[in-house]
């Protein structure tokens, strides 16, 4: 990529980062971990509280990565519409053993998005289970695939076909697991997932990461939290595996490292997760602000007591989160990255924390801020690493990618950086140019949650034929008052610039991931505007 000089800010040079690390795959990761930790170690749980060892986890992937390579060729893409359970993780790692890639669709995304996401994927086989299609009510989704031509294979029949000879050849093989797998060629730069960008602000597009992709961020990230964590934490993921913070930070991370995870399937059972963290000893959990905030209010008694660290990301951490799980006397961790980066870029930990930023930026990844016309502070963020994904799946031409010029990914995100520390300005597509000023709509939400912290807000922007562009707040408040915001606004010191325009309430959109919804919110606000 050429970099205007006038253009470039400043560049950060990478730290130190042992790219051996990365020189594997994920099926052949989770069989070291075997060896390393022990073949009886349980490291796998749900809310069905069966427990899984290593050894069953890797019989399994064996088992069912034979029969689903029987339904496909080497190096096809398998769509996998499967609930965050004990089940989706054989499926993974079973697909990778056989040389298959799992392309992880979103199944709260609308039936668009998802048909768009299996054109994009070039899908012809969707995984998924009967049960989870009956309890969410999803068999238009089903009905819409089949429609396409696509074939729906259910994980309940693949498991009727599997006789005690299989079993037994999966015991057997898990003796010989790198051999089995060794079989199929899988290398590590060979793609390992497929992921669809949220689409919150547009259409999805399909994501590869490889397998080094994956280790390599899993290694970054396990090189930073080893020395506050002990082997006998136990990892709480609520968060869906089609989003990449719940596939990485929230599953393959602590799998290739020997700990515990417990799954669950929906992010969205604010009062039962608490008492599930409880009961199953869960000392770190992973969640956005957005969920974390109900399971601090949720939770009754000492059931979040023994949660050291809540690992927060996908969105801004608001204080308020914060402060209501140090009342549980636990740490928020707060952390940024992205899909196209497997996703964590940067993190705080306890030894090396900053308020009001994300952390700092993960081993071996290089980082590069241009400047952005109207902003005074800040840069867009691009950034270079053995974590960026190997590119966009081509909607013009079946089987190519569209690379990272260079290897740098353009983030989209405009950041500050002192000492090694990422401080989150805004997306670009987030800010607004009012009479010239470039405004940040993260900015002005921060003020609007300052003087309404209980309840949800989203500023958006729409054309203005005087100003350029003008400020809508959308509110969940049915109080919020434009007068007392400007007040308010005034008192901190904020310009009249920065108060929008009009308030709206409405329940806000969201997306399966605990992100907002602004593609919808956008839609939402114009529709409202149009019954006016």
């Amino acid at each position: 990529m050429k970099v205007r000089k006038d253009k470039a800010l400043k560049t950060f040079p990478a730290t130190s980062f042992d790219i051996k690390l990365m020189q594997s795959t994920l099926f052949a990761a989770l069989v070291d971990a075997a060896k390393l930790y022990g073949s009886s170690r349980i490291i796998l749980e749900d809310h069905e509280r069966r427990p899984m060892t290593y050894g069953r986890l890797i019989t399994a992937s064996l088992a069912l990565g034979r029969k689903l390579a029987d339904l496909s060729e080497k190096g096809e893409h398998i769509g996998v519409m499967l609930p965050n359970a004990q089940g989706l993780v054989p499926v993974l790692f079973g697909l990778n053993a056989f040389g298959r890639v799992p392309a992880m669709l979103n199944y709260t995304a609308g039936i668009r998005n998802l048909q768009a996401a299996c054109e994009v994927a070039s899908l012809k086989v969707i995984l998924t289970s009967k049960r989870f299609i009956e309890q969410g009510k999803l068999d238009d989704i089903v009905a819409a695939f089949e429609e396409d031509g696509r074939r729906i294979v259910y994980l309940e029949d693949i498991r009727d076909t599997i006789t005690t000879f299989d079993k037994l050849k999966g015991m057997l093989g898990t003796w010989f697991a790198k051999q089995v797998h060794a079989r199929y060629a899988v290398k590590p730069d060979d793609k390992a997932a497929i992921l669809f960008t949220s689409g919150s602000e547009g259409k999805p597009k399909g994501v590869v990461l490889s397998n080094a992709n994956l280790l390599a961020n899993s290694r970054q990230i396990e090189g930073r939290v080893r020395p506050v964590l002990t082997q006998d934490d136990v990892i709480f993921n609520p968060l869906p595996m089609f989003h990449s913070f719940g596939l990485t930070a929230g599953a393959i991370l602590w799998l290739i490292s020997g700990y515990k995870v417990v799954l669950y399937p929906t992010p969205l059972h604010f009062r039962q997760i608490p008492k599930l963290i409880a009961g199953t000893g869960a000392t770190i959990v992973v969640s956005t602000d957005t969920f974390a905030r109900h399971y601090a209010r949720a939770g009754e008694g000492d059931n979040l007591s023994k949660v050291r660290y809540i690992v927060a990301g996908a969105e801004p951490v608001r204080a308020e989160t914060r402060e209501l799980w140090e009342k549980h006397g636990t740490v928020l961790l707060e952390g940024y990255g992205v899909t196209e980066c497997s996703p964590i870029l940067a993190v705080n930990l306890p030894d090396a924390f900053k308020l009001g930023t994300v952390g700092r930026l993960l081993p071996g990844i290089e980082a590069r801020l241009e400047q952005v016309e109207g902003l005074s502070e800040g840069g867009r963020l691009y950034v270079r690493g053995p974590n960026i994904m190997q590119g966009y799946l081509s909607t013009e031409s079946e089987g190519k990618l569209v690379t990272p010029p260079d290897g740098w990914h353009d983030t989209g995100d405009i950041v500050s950086i002192d000492d090694g520390f990422i401080t989150i300005r805004g997306r670009a597509k987030r800010f607004a140019k009012i009479g010239g000023e470039m405004v940040s709509l993260a900015a002005v939400e921060s003020v609007v949650q300052r003087l309404w912290p209980d309840d949800n807000h989203v500023v958006i922007s729409l054309p203005d034929s005087r100003k350029g562009e003008q400020l809508i707040l959308v509110t969940s408040r049915e109080t919020a008052d434009k007068d007392e915001l400007l007040v308010f606004a005034q008192e901190q010191g904020f310009p009249e610039l920065w108060v929008p325009k009009s308030i709206l309430v409405s329940q806000i959109p969201v997306l399966g991931s605990g992100k907002i919804d602004y593609a919808s919110t956008v839609e939402l606000v114009k529709n409202l505007r149009a019954m006016l």
